[in-house]
């Protein structure tokens, strides 16, 4: 088993355990049991709960990004993408939830996944052909989390099959963004190459 298939194997155990048993109660040690995988290596790849979190977060993106749409408007390509990330969450739909209902117990846990949160909407936005670099760019991936937050508010809820809710909270949420700052103006790159602008490098 490569780390690509043992990290998702270990995961997948720490989030089924958690939608049974609440995310609190899950240990890196009880995953990898549950999943027959051996400890020293579960340890090695994942020294922390942390770290299972960060990892789930890094395969949502992968997942968005693995076809990630080159053509049409911007706001388009980042409903594309956020809408897979979202398809990424549902596929441990419980787990998940258990997660966002212990992170007002856990402040540690919820400061770690705001940051790891706003890497990712960088990478959507770089990906939608938008410029996230300078203070233009913090701006916009800002405002990309305020648009995710929204959808994750609705996905909490969403009961439907196909995440019918979800769309169109996450449908309304770019578009309201987009009116009230403009931060999607403005035309997408060719072929999904970010946008120059003469911003500053951000330091992230």
């Amino acid at each position: 088993m490569d780390d690509t298939d043992f990290d998702t194997a270990l995961i997948a155990s720490a989030l089924t355990l958690a939608g049974t048993d609440g995310w609190r109660s899950v240990t890196v040690a009880a995953a990898a049991r549950a999943a027959g995988l051996p400890l020293p290596r579960a340890r090695s790849r994942f020294p922390s709960r942390g770290h299972v979190l960060l990892g789930f977060g890094r395969m949502a993106d992968e997942v968005a990004l693995e076809e990630a749409p080159d053509e049409g408007p911007v706001r388009d390509r980042l409903f594309d993408l956020l809408m897979r990330r979202f398809d990424a969450l549902q596929a441990q739909r419980a787990g998940v939830l258990a997660v966002l209902r212990a992170l007002p117990f856990d402040p540690c846990t919820a400061l770690m996944l705001a940051c790891a949160t706003r890497r990712s909407m960088r990478w959507m936005l770089q990906a939608a052909g938008v410029n996230a670099t300078g203070l233009t760019g913090e701006l916009r991936v800002k405002g990309l989390m305020a648009v995710w937050l929204w959808g994750v508010r609705a996905w909490e809820k969403d009961d439907t099959e196909d995440l019918t809710v979800t769309m169109a909270a996450l449908d309304v949420a770019l578009a309201r963004a987009e009116q009230a700052a403009g931060w999607l103006a403005g035309r997408p790159s060719v072929k999904g190459t970010p946008e120059t602008a003469d911003d500053e490098p951000a330091t992230e």
